[in-house]
């Protein structure tokens, strides 16, 4: 399950930053087949001016693209199951642009980035992969000018401002210490407050999650202090409420804040349905809370309550 967890972590996060610059999809559906793209992004053609600067992630926002970021080392058969998503999509667009009698621009078909947070010397050789000379960047690789097909290895990117939106997309240190980075950044950064609430509800549900993988417990114990900082101000919000309502203690109020705020960023809003669900989940373990805020769909988890 922490895979899901970071899965949706990933998906909540390049919608966060690029959702200004253009049209984005997660979980794309593939026409044919059974499967999704996880980031499919069309950018505008007029952006709004005034937009915080996204280094290396802007660069790649420029044109369109598949995003495929994995919270684990690539692996063969994933870089396979990427390529033929692109291969698919390519066909799709291609048979359209037929169909109008146009011929097909090289900027109207995606390119496809792999993010994965470390890669073996052995998959690169494998898949003929070269760094890639148009970035001056260390781990970002090629795999061929047809292919359209371009690999950023996380761990392998250099410490800057320039790597930052994607090195929190790493994992163990690497993404410890672009947490942290992310913390230091100007209080008046547009960003950094609706990113830093994506990084403590991922906390949370890793916290909720029993089955946690040793580098998710030492994230968990390296940044205690957000996560303990974020549910104490959401404690004291609570008490703040219950005295001006006379409701519940602070505590049950500062879960509740969190609850709300999960339901909030996995389904993209908090409406009176979702509301009236919420005194039953909070009465669930955690364990159970977590599964089903992750697995079910917004229907799914409503039919089970209403």
């Amino acid at each position: 399950m922490t895979r899901f967890i970071h899965d949706q972590f990933a998906k909540q996060y390049l919608t966060e930053l690029l959702s200004n610059r253009g049209q984005i999809e997660t979980s794309k559906d593939i026409s044919g087949e059974i499967r999704q793209a996880d980031v499919y992004f069309i950018p505008y053609t007029q952006t709004p001016e005034n937009l915080f600067n996204l280094g290396l992630l802007e660069k790649i926002a420029a044109n369109v693209c598949i995003i495929e970021p994995f919270s684990n080392s690539v692996t063969p058969r994933e870089i396979r199951s990427c390529l033929g998503k692109l291969f698919d999509i390519c066909a799709a667009l291609e048979r359209e642009i037929n169909r109008k009698n146009q011929k097909t621009t090289k900027t109207e078909l995606p390119l496809l980035w792999i993010i994965t947070p470390t890669i073996s010397q052995a998959i690169i050789s494998g898949v003929s992969a070269v760094n890639d000379t148009e970035y001056s960047f260390p781990g970002i690789y090629t795999l061929g000018k047809i292919l359209r097909t371009k690999i950023i290895a996380v761990h392998q990117l250099q410490k800057s401002g320039e790597t930052l939106w994607l090195r929190i997309l790493g994992r163990g240190q690497v993404q410890k210490e672009a947490i942290e980075e992310l913390r230091n950044l100007s209080v008046e950064n547009p960003l950094r407050f609706n990113v830093l609430e994506l990084v403590y509800n991922l906390l949370t549900m890793l916290e909720l999650n029993r089955g946690l993988e040793p580098e998710d417990r030492e994230l968990i114990m390296e940044l205690s202090p957000l996560y303990l900082e974020r549910l104490e101000n959401a404690t004291q919000k609570g008490r703040q409420e219950g005295k001006q309502e006379g409701r519940q203690e602070g505590r049950q109020e500062g879960q509740r804040l969190i609850v709300e705020n999960l339901l909030r960023v996995r389904f993209g809003s908090l409406d009176e349905e979702l509301l009236g669900i919420i005194e039953q989940l909070l009465a669930l373990p955690s364990e159970e809370l977590s599964r089903l805020i992750l697995e079910l769909s917004r229907e799914e988890l409503l039919a089970k309550f209403l």
